[in-house]
């Protein structure tokens, strides 16, 4: 413990509220940032080194690992019109290297362009399911507010549409986290809710109380998106995932209560973060993975230092 102290006094990261796997996390965003020679962002006024400086973060998008990443999310976000739709979270996407956005496009940027590779790590997944991937979004929902579906402003993250061993639909939609401890105030309950998820029937009814609120509530919410998806839309196949480091204990529990409220998991998984790199490090020895790899999950750096 006083070791991690001290490594985060020397990153510039010591923030008093982190649990261990944040400030872990914060201290290797920090090696990071340090190696590639980015200048040191600030909180209230304060360097912080799991931030990249304004408004150069912003003019380069050093927060993005590769030019392939880069322009995806300039497609994305900066020059897509639909953009104002969807709740990219600003200047945080361009300055906070803890950020689930940014991770987002640079663990799944390179496998959109790559819809080959995206589809032989998505088979290492869900090898009954997925057979060819054919589309990756992000922060994608679709119809936000929209009574059809769940009646909010809920989104994936990530949404990959694919075709089944037998030639029929479906998609995943994927929420990701790095250090998300999954305690933030449950959104308003609407009564769409409960439909959904009395026609999804997975839910054990006694447990429903459980899951309206934190920290399963969000877990269910977008679970509901993808049931309320299939149903509407009419996929033959479609499931949730939640994605998550295996180091992180709040999620790793939030799975394990979670799982103990359904009926059957086959529309829900959970996916350790570790496990998706691994498979697209299989598949390719393209750099980018690596430098994913270093920036996100190579916390032996902490104990070498």
């Amino acid at each position: 413990m006083s070791d991690l102290i001290e490594l985060a006094r020397q990153y510039h990261v010591l923030v008093k509220s982190d649990n261990d796997f944040k400030r872990q996390a914060r201290v290797l965003q920090s090696m990071w940032r340090e190696s590639r020679g980015y200048p040191i962002g600030a909180h209230r006024g304060q360097p912080l080194g799991s931030r990249l400086a304004m408004p150069w973060a912003k003019e380069t998008l050093a927060n993005y690992l590769t030019e392939t990443i880069r322009e995806v999310f300039r497609a994305e976000v900066l020059d897509n019109p639909e953009s104002t739709q969807q709740v990219f979270q600003k200047p945080r996407v361009f300055r906070n290297l803890l950020s689930s956005q940014p991770l987002c496009f640079n663990l799944f940027g390179e496998l959109q362009q790559d819809l080959a590779l995206a589809t032989r790590v998505m088979e290492d997944l869900a090898p009954t399911r997925i057979a060819q991937v054919n589309d990756i979004r992000f922060e994608y929902s679709p119809g936000r507010g929209d009574p059809r579906y769940t009646d909010d402003h809920s989104a994936f993250d990530v949404y990959l549409e694919f075709r089944t061993p037998r030639n029929k639909t479906g998609f995943v939609g994927i929420e990701m986290k790095y250090t998300e401890e999954l305690g933030r105030p449950p959104a308003r309950h609407r009564t769409r809710y409960d439909e959904v998820a009395g026609q999804m029937g997975c839910f054990k009814a006694k447990e429903l109380v459980h899951l309206k609120a934190p920290p399963l509530e969000q877990i269910w919410r977008d679970h509901l998106l993808a049931g309320s998806l299939r149903i509407q839309d009419g996929f033959d196949d479609g499931f949730f995932a939640l994605v998550y480091p295996s180091d992180n204990g709040y999620c790793a529990r939030a799975v394990s209560r979670y799982r103990e409220c359904l009926r059957d998991s086959n529309t829900f998984v959970a996916w350790h973060l570790e496990d998706i790199v691994a498979s697209i490090q299989a598949h390719t020895d393209e750099v980018w993975i690596q430098e994913f790899f270093d920036r996100y999950l190579d916390f032996g750096k902490l104990r070498t230092e």
